[in-house]
């Protein structure tokens, strides 16, 4: 008798689960399937599971494939079932490819394609449905999107967008989803699109989503000009739509925290903001090359201005620009010093130039230090006159961070508006005007 074990959350479950589990159960004579536990599925980072652990297991039985099902509650419980349950096969979806090689020393180990194109639950009593999100661009961070959205429940990523078909194509035969060359064709594939395209083509493409009826998350900055995220946001309300602006830093359990802190009076009254990111961008890369809408500010600058704009607000008194420029023109580091009523903030970002990045948040008993990469809070201090007064606080930082946008995303388009002070209409509204004042400044 041939043995075979797989294992997932099964959390909605959908044809893309049934298939896999077809499969599975025809690759042998008898199919252990592990369902892992609500404490695992959050050791791993696994982002929105709404169905309980016993729904999940009652849904895997149905499907009649499983013989036994078992569930899994810790990392390395895959080599011990193995071992335990005499297993000749182990197998998994094609997005874990590689993986799982290490076990191919106890059992044979076979990557199953993915399903494409999964529209909703099989449950019809489910009364939430699985989106379907469409990425528009092919870039790093739409790679590093696709992994991060597969850690989210209830989300499917299954199509791809660029004019430039043959980038899309090759995208899609990496990830396992489908590419498309029409536009019109594309929205109808989704019901959320995801914009990651150089920055001058977000105002149009989340324009023609929310025209389409489709929610938009759209990477930073979502628009280099005032009126035009004015419009966008309107446009989303009118159509009962969300529209979110992806600055990973926002949605993140640890910057919350932070900002929970500092607003809280630990520090005193807040005087005095800093904040910097800096990367070394090797020179052929695009935000190097496009003296209209690239360099350091364009590329960065939303990351240093989010919590200036979070503490202080949105109503500065005075706005100044300072810039280091290479040959070409184009900004590889650039200082911007706000001047607010009760107190002062300084955000600095490059692409050609390294700094010391970290935060600092200075009130009138103390302050918070956030060292670099600040961007992906997961450990900051509280410091005080006493140099021994010091307190220090940590929290989880996953993969890249794109989960936690998308998981609050996600719970805004189901109805749950409790998470919408992370990053506002105000918030993004006026960061796009900060970034036209930068782009006049540079006479671009």
């Amino acid at each position: 008798m041939v043995k075979v074990i797989t294992y997932g959350t099964f959390d909605l479950l959908h044809e893309g689960h049934y298939r896999l589990l077809q499969r599975a159960k025809q690759l042998g004579d008898y199919l252990i399937v592990g369902v892992t536990s609500e404490e695992y599925d959050q050791a791993r980072g696994k982002l929105n599971v709404m169905d309980s652990l016993m729904t999940r297991i009652e849904n895997v039985k149905r499907t009649g494939f499983a013989d036994e099902i078992i569930v899994e509650e810790s990392q390395g419980q895959k080599f011990r079932d193995i071992k335990k349950y005499n297993i000749d096969i182990f197998t998994v979806g094609s997005d874990w490819t590689g993986k799982f090689d290490y076990l191919k020393e106890y059992c044979k180990v076979i990557y199953l394609d993915r399903t494409k194109n999964i529209s909703s639950t099989m449950l019809r009593a489910q009364k939430t449905s699985i989106q379907r999100i469409g990425i528009i661009g092919t870039g790093r961070i739409a790679n590093r999107f696709v992994t991060e959205a597969a850690l989210v429940s209830g989300v499917n990523t299954q199509s791809v967008y660029n004019p430039h078909i043959k980038s899309a194509q090759l995208f899609a035969n990496r990830w396992g989803i489908d590419a498309y060359e029409d536009l019109e064709e594309f929205y109808h594939s989704l019901d959320i699109a995801y914009i990651a395209s150089p920055h001058e083509t977000h105002y149009e493409y989340i324009k023609q989503a929310l025209e389409h009826g489709k929610h938009v998350l759209c990477e930073k900055p979502m628009c280099l000009f005032k009126k035009q995220s004015e419009e966008l946001f309107e446009l989303a309300r009118k159509n009962n739509l969300v529209l979110f602006e992806g600055i990973k830093t926002a949605y993140c359990p640890g910057f919350t925290k932070l900002l929970g802190i500092a607003c809280g009076g630990t520090i005193g009254t807040i005087k005095d903001v800093e904040a910097c990111f800096t990367k070394l961008e090797d020179d052929n890369n695009r935000e190097l090359k496009d003296l209209k809408y690239g360099g350091s500010f364009t590329e960065l600058g939303s990351y240093c201005l989010l919590p200036i704009l979070k503490i202080y607000g949105h109503d500065y008194e005075s706005i100044q620009f300072e810039t280091v420029c290479d040959a070409c023109g184009i900004d590889i580091y650039t200082k911007v010093y706000l001047r607010y009523p009760n107190g002062l903030a300084t955000a600095k970002c490059g692409l050609g130039v390294k700094s010391e990045g970290k935060l600092l948040i200075s009130g009138t008993k103390g302050y918070i230090t956030a060292e670099a990469p600040w961007w992906k809070t997961n450990y900051f201090e509280v410091r005080r006159e006493n140099p021994d007064d010091v307190e220090r606080f940590s929290e989880r930082f996953l993969g890249d961070g794109l989960r936690y946008e998308i998981s609050d995303l996600l719970s805004r388009i189901n109805g749950d508006r409790k998470k919408d002070f992370k990053l506002t209409r105000g918030d993004s509204v006026t960061m796009a005007g900060i970034m036209e004042a930068f782009l006049k400044s540079q006479g671009r």
